[in-house]
């Protein structure tokens, strides 16, 4: 089985997020990066086929130079290659084209990209990259098991879950569930003096036009201040949730 997992390279949740130009652009200064948990639980989950049946499994992002330490740890948990594509990626669509024409070239049985990324939450890469491909897309998987060329897949939905059926190849959504967080791989010494050996290769990115621009970038609000109400003032609680929070 050939196994491509798409990662993406975003701010640690604990980052101070800026913007510059304006407002117009992320300020990437100071701002520790990492592997998109929902990336990761894919990559955990074909490392395990990778150990079961013999799979091979290459890791590959959309972004110049920066986003190479995110691949090289990905080679540590045990990815069999890697491949940057190098442009820095604009949008959903832009991202979902240069995958798509990625796979064209390459014959993947099994895609696996997060849900959606913790940067802008898009959810969007996944599908359009399902649909250019002309393969299923399965969203929100928090089950997978292979039997032949079949796979048996168990999603969330709303209200509960869905099990599914399909044929390889298709594109899967990982999530939370696919695997656990205490199953996630920590890399080791072995596995880092191992990803200096595997190969890292650049791709040339395809011409696309941006199908969205950025206006602007806009900070919420800062939180205001927090005021205790004593338990047994429950009238008071009342009264401020009535008048000030206006929530009843």
């Amino acid at each position: 089985m050939n196994i491509l997992v798409c990662i993406s390279n975003v701010p640690d949740t604990t980052s101070k997020i800026n913007f510059k130009d304006e407002n117009k652009s992320f300020d990437p200064s100071g701002v520790q990066f990492i592997i998109n948990p929902n990336d990761e639980f894919g990559l955990t989950r074909a490392i395990w086929l990778q150990q079961k049946a013999g799979a091979k499994v290459t890791v590959v992002t959309v972004g110049d130079t920066g986003c190479e330490p995110i691949l090289r740890k990905c080679l540590a948990i045990g990815a069999d290659q890697a491949i940057r594509i190098d442009a820095l990626p604009s949008d959903g669509f832009f991202v979902a084209k240069q995958l798509a024409a990625l796979c064209e070239k390459e014959n993947y049985d099994l895609i696996i990209t997060g849900r959606e990324s913790i940067d802008y939450n898009g959810a969007m890469v996944g599908g359009m990259l399902a649909s250019f491909l002309s393969i299923p897309y399965l969203a929100n998987c928090v089950q997978f098991e292979m039997e032949g060329s079949t796979a048996t897949l168990e999603r969330e939905i709303d209200g509960g879950k869905e099990i599914l059926s399909a044929s390889l190849p298709l594109v899967l959504g990982a999530q939370k569930g696919l695997v656990e967080e205490s199953d996630l791989i920590i890399p080791n010494m072995r596995g880092i003096m191992q990803a200096r050996q595997k190969p890292l290769t650049v791709e040339i990115a395809v011409e696309v036009d941006a199908a969205t621009t950025i206006q602007h970038f806009e900070k919420p609000q800062a939180k205001g201040p927090v005021r205790l109400v004593d338990a047994a003032e429950v009238d008071t609680l009342i009264e401020l949730l009535q008048n000030e929070a206006k929530v009843l």
